[in-house]
């Protein structure tokens, strides 16, 4: 292209760059730092596009020089959603004033929301949100493709809650792995949530199973541990409007069609075969992320106005919506403990979600990197169609959720 002149190699962009943005895989982070960063030009301002802070402070305290500027940033939002009002958090480091007027007047085009964070608040708010949810739906993915089965083609899990729970799986392999198994991996926070949320899947199943089996005491278990952690996670009473306002709103972004609609009968509990539209289940994976949630002391809204990326924002009211509806709620353990037509398929949520923790906690991205690929090619030929229906779901959302935040900011 005319009048534009690329440059040689790494040295030559950080000797004559004023803003210089790092947007390199964690893993290889430091690396390429080592190699560039010394090079970097007097007062110039270098940033990070990384999803884990941890090793790019390191990085840029060990290898770039002491008259630099590090302010970093990090849009908490993938590709494809627009950026205008999302949060972008900004992390002055070590620099001036000056230096961070000049990187938001840069970012400022992009219309987001700036949110100023340290390095280590943007670690552990990032945790907060996307740990656990990106562990949800890359064990629910895995599940899938372990039983072969694309659940919203057999009508099994078609409409309402279901609906977000496909079309954000689908999102989550529609992108490249390394992605999230930087925050994974090398943030230690979202580690220990990854971990407790396999341990909290696997306790619910075996106390389902314990529960469907045995006599009253095991359910009574059963339920007041799901009792339990509602109460510490949705207990006090947030005068708030809902996130997600009707499951018929999730209805319109559903890739697939359920059965036929049919009042469910007593003849049917407890049956093999599942009932009909909104059939009742157990929703584990969200049993499970409450629990998790519970047994940590996370509260998730803390950092939902702050810097909720648009798939947690979606699944917390998905979760929301399950726990503060008492009918939906007390379907759900029911058909936990007495519907068997699930079964196998919480079986393989189970182990999904226990095999991609013991994946992380092996600290090895290349395992990562094929566990992530094995599973993503389960779905080839179908992110398409999700793509644009999940981006239509997560837009119609935040839109509500900008209005209801909007409006608390006028009452406040």
């Amino acid at each position: 292209m005319p009048n534009i002149k690329p440059m040689p190699d790494g040295h030559s962009v950080s000797r004559s760059s004023d803003f210089i943005v790092y947007s390199v895989e964690a893993e290889f982070l430091e690396k390429v730092v080592a190699q560039y960063g010394p090079s970097t030009k007097m007062n110039a301002i270098v940033a990070g596009q990384t999803s884990v802070k941890a090793p790019e402070k390191a990085a840029f305290e060990k290898y770039l020089p002491d008259d630099v500027h590090i302010i970093s940033c990090h849009s908490l939002h993938g590709p494809t959603v627009n950026p205008v009002g999302q949060p972008l958090v900004i992390i002055k480091h070590r620099g001036s004033e000056d230096a961070l007027e000049l990187v938001e007047n840069i970012l400022r085009p992009l219309g987001s929301r700036h949110v100023y964070l340290s390095y280590e608040e943007h670690d552990l708010v990032t945790a907060n949100t996307q740990a656990v949810t990106h562990a949800a739906f890359l064990s629910m993915g895995t599940a899938w493709a372990s039983a072969k089965s694309y659940p919203w083609e057999q009508g099994l899990y078609v409409g309402g809650i279901e609906t977000a729970k496909v079309n954000l799986t689908l999102r989550i392999y529609s992108n490249v792995w390394h992605v999230y198994a930087g925050l994974a991996i090398l943030n230690p926070a979202a580690r220990i949530q990854i971990d407790r949320y396999a341990a909290s899947a696997t306790e619910l199943f075996k106390m389902m199973l314990a529960g469907g089996n045995g006599g009253v005491e095991e359910q009574r278990k059963f339920r007041d541990r799901v009792e339990w952690a509602r109460g510490v996670v949705f207990g006090d009473e947030r005068k708030r409007r809902p996130i997600l306002l009707s499951e018929d709103i999730l209805d319109k972004f559903s890739l697939g069609q359920s059965a036929a609609s049919t009042r469910l009968n007593e003849t049917e509990r407890g049956s093999h075969r599942p009932p009909s539209k909104y059939r009742p289940n157990s929703h584990l994976s969200l049993l499970a992320m409450v629990d998790c949630w519970a047994q940590l002391a996370i509260n998730p809204y803390t950092h939902l106005s702050l810097a909720a990326t648009p798939p947690f924002r979606l699944f917390l009211g998905v979760a929301e919506h399950l726990f503060l509806s008492p009918s939906l709620l007390s379907s759900s353990l029911h058909s936990a403990l007495f519907d068997k037509w699930h079964r196998s398929d919480d079986l393989e949520f189970v182990c999904a979600a226990r095999g991609w923790s013991q994946c992380v906690s092996f600290g090895s991205f290349e395992v990562y990197r094929k566990r992530f690929d094995e599973t993503r090619a389960f779905f080839d030929g179908r992110f398409e169609e999700a793509g644009k229906l999940g981006a239509e779901m997560i837009k119609a959302v935040m839109e509500s959720e900008v209005k209801r935040e909007e409006e608390e900011r006028l009452q406040m």
